[in-house]
């Protein structure tokens, strides 16, 4: 498809109607005939595509791809490029959906670290690619909806990882206290195409949407320059694959529910709770089997666990049981976490004024608290604060690099001359420092406060409350 791969510019953009929508412009739009006049087509589960082509589903899909940004694919189109092209390019671009003669491009893969060390692999689709997609996605997303289970919580609507938390602590409380965690190893990656087109096809009846969705899966990747082909997975990060993924997931949802499990899924993370550890196994057994033979997925044995719930890891919280109530808690692994992007964005070498480690320190400490607001952990908090502030204090004092920048400053925090002086000429390291009685004193925590900065404990108090 040369054509939509070309820049075009303002000067070929057709003549705007004036019915059309600004952010839009151009596109056909779908009447029909009555004995007396003009009605708007009400479209059948077998005209799924031209609901998707529709002008308002394209224009809400333009938004909301405009809204996303991103970067540029393997075209090289930016998302402000968007527009000028389909100004001048629609008509193709349409007829080409409507005659099956689109091809998607192939996605650019890039990776990102995952804490386990080993890298995620993410796909980032042309800017027409992803408007296509998202076009898609708004007009299935709603069918599927209601087929969809009640304890599915992952990409959907109204939704989200504290309500799968809440359903699970209910679960827990009310006696199953024995869980399977299923870990599906690589999920996106080794996703059996011809098993999710024949699951899409039980609900999609337009043939020209399931090949279109088809083409998506398996239109490639370019891998630092080179083109590899994907004939297995769904592309991670891509307007369609968090519905895709629930499509086929939900495979394994009815499995559960006429099995009569309980059980709670956000995306791939899944827990299946029993009232024993027997019968917790014997459920594993089951499942691994269903979903290797039925779906086609990986599970990865060494991480899939069973037994009481204490301690397990489920969308980086753990569990506790008090009084018979499931309690909720930060699990080690999301701690550390936590502490080494702090010490990272505490860096006494990274360069950074006061200003920009204020603002990086209260984005990620607002939105790190915001998710894990429902478990209990003032006392981690408190401790975390302690060793947070003197690393402020270390960087503080690094940047009062001369002895009289540090002589005047202390004195400014009322500190005596005196001590100001000795402490002014120390050779002690900047850790070390940070700890001393004199500094404590002279940056105290309400001072730090004044400053502008935002502490964990004084956050979590502010939205548990």
């Amino acid at each position: 498809m040369k054509e939509r791969m070309q820049k075009t510019l303002e000067n070929g953009c057709l003549r705007k109607d004036s019915s059309e929508n600004e952010d839009y412009v151009g596109v056909q739009t779908f009447m029909g005939i009555t004995e007396n006049h003009l009605m708007e087509v009400h479209f059948t589960k077998d005209d799924l595509l031209e609901r998707i082509i529709s002008p308002s589903n394209l224009n809400l899909a333009y938004k909301q791809v405009r809204a996303n940004g991103g970067s540029g694919s393997v075209d090289k189109m930016e998302t402000e490029d968007l527009l000028p092209y389909l100004k001048a390019h629609k008509d193709f671009l349409l007829d080409s959906l409507k005659d099956g003669s689109y091809r998607p491009n192939p996605v650019r893969r890039v990776e990102i670290p995952k804490e386990n060390g080993k890298p995620r692999q993410i796909g980032i689709p042309t800017v027409v690619d992803r408007l296509i997609q998202q076009a898609i996605s708004q007009v299935l997303s709603p069918i599927y909806e209601r087929e969809f289970s009640d304890t599915s919580y992952g990409f959907r609507p109204k939704r989200s990882a504290h309500n799968a938390l809440q359903k699970t602590q209910s679960y827990i409380t009310a006696g199953y206290k024995y869980a399977v965690a299923i870990d599906l190893e690589k999920f996106f990656d080794t996703v059996n195409q011809s098993k999710l087109i024949e699951v899409l096809s039980k609900k999609i009846k337009d043939g020209r949407v399931l090949s279109l969705i088809h083409k998506y899966m398996g239109a490639g990747v370019v891998v630092h320059h080179k083109f590899e082909e994907s004939s297995m997975g769904v592309p991670q990060g891509v307007p369609l694959s968090p519905l895709l993924s629930n499509v086929l997931l939900n495979e394994l949802d009815k499995e559960l529910e006429r099995r009569g499990h309980k059980y709670v899924r956000y995306a791939d993370d899944g827990m299946i709770f029993c009232k024993s550890k027997r019968a917790a196994e014997r459920t594993k057994e089951h499942i691994i089997h269903f979903i290797e033979n039925k779906l086609y997925l990986k599970v990865n044995r060494s991480k899939t666990k069973v037994g009481y719930v204490k301690g397990m890891k489920f969308l980086g919280y753990s569990f506790y049981v008090m009084k018979g109530n499931c309690r909720l808690s930060v699990h080690p692994k999301s701690a550390e976490k936590m502490k080494a992007r702090l010490k990272e964005l505490t860096s006494r070498s990274n360069g950074w004024g006061y200003e920009a480690r204020k603002f990086k320190l209260k984005q990620f400490i607002v939105g790190w608290i915001e998710y894990f607001k429902l478990a209990d952990m003032k006392q981690f908090l408190s401790r975390t604060d302690e060793w947070l502030r003197r690393r402020i204090r270390m960087c503080i004092w690094k940047s009062w690099k001369k002895i009289s920048t540090r002589f005047i400053n202390l004195i400014r925090c009322g500190i005596n001359k005196h001590y100001s002086w000795m402490w002014a000429n120390t050779r002690k390291g900047y850790w070390h420092t940070a700890a001393s009685p004199i500094l404590e004193l002279a940056i105290n925590n309400d001072n730090l406060r004044k400053a502008g900065y935002v502490f964990l404990s004084d956050y979590y108090c502010k939205v548990s409350s």
